[in-house]
C-alpha cells in the first residue's frame, strides 16, 4: 500500500522506531495518528515534524485499556476522515532473568502490552479498515518471536504470539482489501530498555552499542518499504536475517548458538 495521502495509526510513536516511522510516513505524504502512553514523547515527535506538524495528531492512550482502544477508531475517523492503516509498534522487553525468577506482575505487563495491546488495536480497527479501498496492518514482532533468547523467554513468547496472530490474520484477510505484514526486527538502537523499566549492565559504550545495532531510522525505512510492497514478512537487520535462516536450517543448533553468545555477553558485562 502506498502511504502518500493515507492516514496511518502508529503506536509507540513517542520514541524509537515509532517516532522514526511517524516522521518518515509524514515525509512521504501520509497523515499520522500517533499513539503513546508518554505525552511528552508524543509532543517531542510532533515538534520534530516541523512545518508538517499539522499532518500529525497525538493521542495519549494506554493500549492495554481495551475500552479506550475500542473508542479510538471513531475518534480518529472523526478527526482525519478515515484510517487506512495501523502499525502496532508499541512494546516492552523484560528484565534479563530466568523464567523461574520473574514475578507474575512483570509477566502480565509484558503480555498485556505486547500481545493484548496489539490484539485490541487489530480488533478495534479492522472493521473500519475493511471499508477502505485498500488498507494495511503492520504488526511488529521480534527476532525473539521466532528464536528464544535466554532471560527473555516471556518477551519472546509474547512476540511469538504476535507472529502467529499476524500470520493467522493474513490468512483470514488474504482475499480482502486489507494487507497484513509481520515484522521481525533484530537489534535496533532504541530506548526500549528505559521504556520497559529494565536496567542493562554492560561495559559497552553508547558509541559501541550504536555501531552494533541498526538505527531506528534505518529500521523504519525497511519496515515502510515492506509495507509499501505489501510484504508478508519483513526481517529488519542482518542479525534477524541470519538467525531466521539458521533457525530454519537447524533449530537446536541455532538455540545453542544464541545461548552461548548470551552467556559470553553476560560474563563480559
Amino acid at each position: 500500500m502506498k502511504v502518500n495521502g493515507k492516514v496511518i495509526v502508529v503506536t509507540g510513536a513517542g520514541s524509537g522506531m515509532g517516532r522514526a516511522l511517524s516522521l518518515q510516513l509524514i515525509k512521504e505524504g501520509a497523515r499520522v495518528a500517533g499513539i503513546d502512553i508518554n505525552e511528552e514523547g508524543l509532543r517531542e515527535t510532533r515538534d520534530l515534524t516541523g512545518k508538517a506538524s499539522a499532518a500529525m495528531s497525538t493521542h495519549v492512550v494506554d493500549i492495554t485499556d481495551r475500552e479506550r482502544v475500542e473508542a479510538l477508531p471513531a475518534e480518529l475517523i472523526a478527526l482525519h476522515g478515515a484510517v487506512d492503516g495501523i502499525i502496532n509498534n508499541a512494546g516492552i522487553i523484560q528484565p534479563f532473568v530466568p523464567i523461574k525468577d520473574l514475578a507474575y506482575d512483570r509477566i502480565e505487563r509484558i503480555f498485556n502490552i505486547n500481545l493484548y495491546g496489539t490484539l485490541y488495536m487489530v480488533k478495534s480497527f479492522l472493521p473500519a479498515l475493511l471499508e477502505r479501498p485498500e488498507a494495511h496492518i503492520v504488526n511488529i514482532s521480534s527476532m525473539g518471536g521466532f528464536i528464544p533468547f535466554p532471560g527473555q523467554s516471556f518477551y519472546g513468547a509474547s512476540k511469538a504470539a504476535v507472529k502467529l496472530l499476524t500470520e493467522g490474520l493474513y490468512a483470514e484477510l488474504k482475499d480482502s482489501n486489507v494487507k497484513v505484514t509481520v515484522v521481525h526486527p533484530g537489534a535496533v538502537n532504541t530506548n526500549i530498555t528505559k521504556n520497559s523499566n529494565v536496567e542493562m549492565r554492560s561495559d559497552v559504550s553508547a558509541e559501541e552499542q550504536a555501531s552494533m545495532t541498526l538505527s531506528a531510522e534505518k529500521a523504519a525505512e525497511i519496515i515502510l518499504n515492506g509495507m509499501k510492497a505489501d510484504k508478508y514478512r519483513v526481517m529488519v537487520g542482518k542479525d534477524a536475517r541470519f538467525l531466521d535462516l539458521f533457525y530454519r536450517f537447524s533449530p537446536k543448533r541455532a538455540v545453542d548458538f544464541i545461548t552461548k553468545k548470551m552467556a559470553q555477553m553476560a560474563k563480559a558485562s
